[in-house]
């Protein structure tokens, strides 16, 4: 009925693609102080406990194009303990490792009676029937037909299953979920998408994530996939994620487990072999020289160590800033840094309803260099485009809360990042991650090299350049956990200068567009058009802006990191 020519293979064929290799982290997981509900294996939601599935069984692969991509594969979870129902399959591209997850759901209410699900309205129920969405043919086993499973009245389904054959799948197979346990969620990351070449049927799978994320969020990743035969990943899933209603967060873990974790997983963080601003702590900036100023007041006044006498809270209503010194000498002397008191400074928060935490690691460094632009292959420093007082950046560790494990990294890269899932990290020294710090900019990378912040089709836009050197910051050990909400006031005391909300530098101002044009006249004729276009895709810093604001005033301090 909906027919397409992938190239599709069932379990037994001798021509199938290789599969996705598992992945483990390169050294093995400690056992973690004793806590609460961190690190055993299974999360209670409220009605619902989940258990985290990784052993999987392939049902069917697409490769399109006969070889000339890698194609993807479709799994169902194998293992599940009595009890315990699947809540739809797993999805993947072939040319990553197989380091996926399902959640697995038991109802809470069911496991303590030893018992089926009590009362009119259990937390699970079975599918009333199934949807068949698409399918390769019609006519043969071997190839893929995907299920939406069709919910009771008041249940929602929370994933699709695939099949190697045109048989309805069991009703006893997959399991829905309550409406009221439930949050919205949406589509992102496509895995497949047949629509370029067989544009008749198209066939889009996309994984699937929480719609409200960050801190508050509530939605848990149930780890299964969406697909549609229509191209539009804005359309409103057909499924629901979990929703946790444990207002404890049980599963996270406490101050001792933390510090643990760091230990283990804490990044090293190296500059450039070049660079000239290093970080510091905030105590040695704020004792070499940093001032507060408050507008319309003449001068600025000396910080104390601990930022004691900052103003606190409320917003950023632009009355206040920080500047260096007016001497020359001790401004060039603060600028430079610190490296040998710099720390980092963490953040510890829930994500995806408490199933992961997040260490957001901040760093900080007095000053942030002038940009260097990249035009094909000239690259042309910048005298002042660039540069801001009161540099805050940061990198964020997520974690598993099931395990314990490392899942993945956010690399912060000035207004924007990206998350880099653990197989594809740089380690060193068992299973601490590696960050590069930029040259002059500080943005965060998962590996050394040239990274343009602009268009790197084109090769014209910001050059961010990476390299270990001797120059490094071990955040497992010289970090300081600034604020761990869930763990409540009385666990952590929050360092004052924290709680400033205002700029950590003085309004910048300069022509940087004149000196952008002067830089495009120096250009060939054929680079200009292009070069005038791409000031859009600039980092905001080149332009001028508002003195930089401290963690606290970011807009992920609470929410997901932007992407």
């Amino acid at each position: 009925m909906f027919g397409c020519e992938c190239l599709c293979w069932n379990r037994n064929s001798q021509y199938r693609p290789l599969e996705p290799q598992p992945f483990s982290l390169p050294a093995p997981i400690p056992e973690w102080p004793i806590g609460q509900g961190f690190g055993t294996g299974q999360i209670n939601l409220g009605e619902i406990v989940v258990l985290k599935i990784t052993q999987f069984e392939r049902i069917w692969s697409c490769n399109q194009l006969r070889g000339k991509t890698k194609g993807v594969t479709f799994y169902k979870p194998v293992g599940i303990p009595d009890g315990f129902f699947c809540l739809g399959h797993y999805c993947q591209p072939n040319d990553q490792a197989l380091r996926g997850y399902l959640l697995v759901a038991q109802d809470a209410a069911a496991s303590r009676l030893k018992a089926g699900p009590v009362g009119d309205s259990p937390a699970l129920k079975k599918p009333v029937s199934y949807t068949l969405m698409w399918n390769t043919d019609s006519h043969y086993d071997g190839c893929g037909y995907f299920w939406l499973p069709d919910a009771p009245a008041g249940y929602k389904a929370m994933g699709f299953l695939a099949t190697d054959n045109p048989n309805q799948p069991s009703l006893d197979e997959v399991r829905c979920v309550r409406e009221d346990l439930t949050e919205s969620c949406e589509t992102h990351n496509m895995i497949l998408n047949t629509g370029t070449n067989f544009s008749n049927n198209p066939f889009i799978v996309w994984h699937t994530r929480p719609c409200e994320r960050g801190m508050q969020g509530r939605g848990v990743s149930v780890g299964t996939f969406f697909c549609s035969t229509r191209s539009s990943p804005d359309e409103e899933p057909g499924i629901a994620c979990l929703k946790n209603l444990d207002s404890t967060l049980h599963a996270m873990p406490n101050l001792n487990q933390t510090h643990a974790l760091i230990k283990h997983y804490g990044a090293t963080v190296f500059f450039h072999p070049d660079e000239v601003y290093m970080p510091s702590s905030v105590s040695w900036f704020f004792k070499n020289g940093a001032l507060v100023y408050q507008n319309g007041k003449l001068g600025g006044k000396p910080i104390d160590s601990r930022g004691s006498n900052l103003p606190s809270g409320g917003k950023n209503d632009r009355q206040f800033w920080i500047d260096l010194p007016d001497d020359n000498d001790e401004k060039a002397f603060l600028k430079r840094g610190n490296l040998e008191s710099a720390e980092l400074y963490v953040h510890v928060k829930p994500a995806l309803g408490g199933t992961f935490t997040d260490i957001a690691m901040w760093i900080f460094c007095p000053f942030n260099g002038p940009a260097t632009i990249k035009v094909g292959i000239m690259s042309i420093p910048m005298s002042r485009i660039g540069e801001h007082i009161g540099d805050w950046e940061h990198f964020t560790i997520r974690l598993s809360n099931f395990t314990g494990e490392l899942w993945s990294v956010y690399y912060s890269q000035h207004s924007t990042g990206i998350w880099v899932d653990a197989p594809d990290l740089e380690f060193i020294e068992g299973n601490k991650p590696v960050v590069y710090a930029s040259k002059d900019g500080h943005a965060s990378f998962a590996h050394p090299g040239i990274y343009i912040q602009g268009s790197s089709k084109l090769g014209i836009g910001v050059r961010n350049d990476t390299a270990r050197s001797k120059y490094f910051v071990d955040s497992s050990t010289k970090y300081q956990i600034v604020a761990a909400e869930y763990l409540g006031d009385a666990a952590l005391e929050e360092p004052n200068w924290l709680q400033y909300m205002r700029e950590w530098g003085p309004m910048i101002v300069y022509d940087s567009r004149a000196e952008l044009e002067k830089l495009i006249s120096l250009l060939p004729v054929f680079f200009r058009f292009s070069v005038e276009n791409i000031f859009e895709l600039f980092p905001t810093e080149l332009y001028g802006e508002e003195g930089p604001t401290g963690p606290k005033e970011k807009d992920n301090w609470e929410e997901d990191e932007r992407c």
